[in-house]
């Protein structure tokens, strides 16, 4: 599970104010909830691009800090996904998913991975 920081003096709520809707419109119908730390995220069990297995997103409110996004993502082998014919299913999930997170979070793939990456640093332990 990623967790995506909203840019700068922006809110989740505002970017989305219908997150369970955004995720049907752009994955497929939600199928249920499931907790994670606490969080109640939705779940697509059954996504609308056949490169996706399932899919779990949602609202990650944190007392006294900006609230995230919680995803993840469950892809299908490549394989098989190419053996049914549907290769270019991937580069439309990829969209999807680089087009969610941006409308989201209003951070660009580029800026997501820097973010990552800082975050990576700032828990490395000092020696």
């Amino acid at each position: 599970m990623k967790e995506y920081k909203m840019r700068r003096g922006e809110h989740l709520e505002d970017r989305m104010p219908d997150l369970k809707a955004e995720i049907e419109e752009r994955f497929g119908p939600v199928s249920g909830t499931e907790e994670f730390d606490g969080h109640e995220l939705y779940v697509v069990e059954n996504p609308d691009n056949p490169v996706f297995e399932r899919i779990v997103a949602g609202a990650a409110d944190y007392s006294g800090k900006k609230d995230k996004l919680a995803v993840h993502f469950e892809e299908r082998p490549a394989e098989d996904v190419i053996a049914e014919g549907n290769a270019d299913a991937a580069a439309d999930a990829v969209d999807a998913k680089n087009q969610f997170l941006l409308d989201a979070t209003g951070r660009d793939a580029k800026s997501r991975r820097d973010s990552l990456k800082r975050q990576v640093e700032d828990e490395a332990p000092d020696y």
